[in-house]
């Protein structure tokens, strides 16, 4: 139970939950594009043109994160391309490797620029490329942070739910406090093992797993 981990000072039980991870079915379907988005050099990313990064948005990104939606969202993408702008999403991608790595409303609203990201996806390219920063803020996360009674912002979690059950969009304050939930945790669970190794980027994950052991319990992207 994701409440009883969140109280654990048991680093293998994290750890465990962190491994859980990677048995998911539609991560073990991808793993070969799963490992890579974890394993990402920002400094590669950072040097790539404007080929490179489109490219890596419609192949890797994309893909990644969008699942019933994908085909609309490539078409957001795709402008880019048919109107000859990627000078524009380079610009973006300039801007990403320039932020406050700290200030995460910054890092929201820069990669929301990108045609087809809402604060979902823009947080999810934010947690690929700095995941010491950032981690992903999606529907199984929100589900997964609502069973944690001892959350102090647990009331306004469940109104998050609220709203995506009622098919409406999160707002950006919504995203904010997400990541820094993450934060967070990442950080009390460094000091309490005296580690500089768990970043939001693992939290999410470990949030994700804890809502998809159960196969009836799907995810679905609602406003991404």
């Amino acid at each position: 139970m994701i409440g009883d981990l969140w109280q654990s000072r048991d680093q293998l039980e994290w750890c465990t939950a962190l491994d859980a991870y990677w048995t998911i079915p539609s991560v073990k379907k991808n793993r070969a594009v799963e490992e890579e988005l974890d394993g990402l050099d920002p400094n590669e990313i950072k040097a790539f043109d404007a080929r490179e990064w489109y490219d890596f948005l419609k192949n890797k990104y994309y893909p990644w994160k969008f699942a019933e939606y994908l085909s609309l969202r490539l078409l957001d993408l795709r402008r880019y391309e048919q109107e000859n702008r990627l000078g524009e999403l380079l610009s973006i991608k300039q801007s990403l490797f320039t932020i406050d790595l700290t200030n995460i409303r910054e890092g929201l609203v820069t990669a929301k620029r990108i045609h087809g990201l809402g604060w979902i996806a823009a947080s999810g390219l934010l947690a690929v490329l700095f995941p010491a920063s950032f981690g992903t803020v999606d529907q199984m996360v929100i589900k997964a942070l609502c069973e944690i009674k001892s959350l102090p912002e647990r009331d306004e979690v469940l109104e998050m739910k609220a709203r995506l059950d009622a098919e409406l969009e999160l707002k950006r304050s919504h995203a904010e406090l997400l990541i820094e939930i993450m934060r967070r945790k990442a950080t009390e669970l460094n000091n309490a093992f005296g580690t500089h190794d768990w970043t939001p980027r693992k939290i999410d994950k470990i949030l994700w797993a804890s809502r998809n052991t159960n196969p009836n319990d799907q995810c679905v992207l609602v406003n991404a």
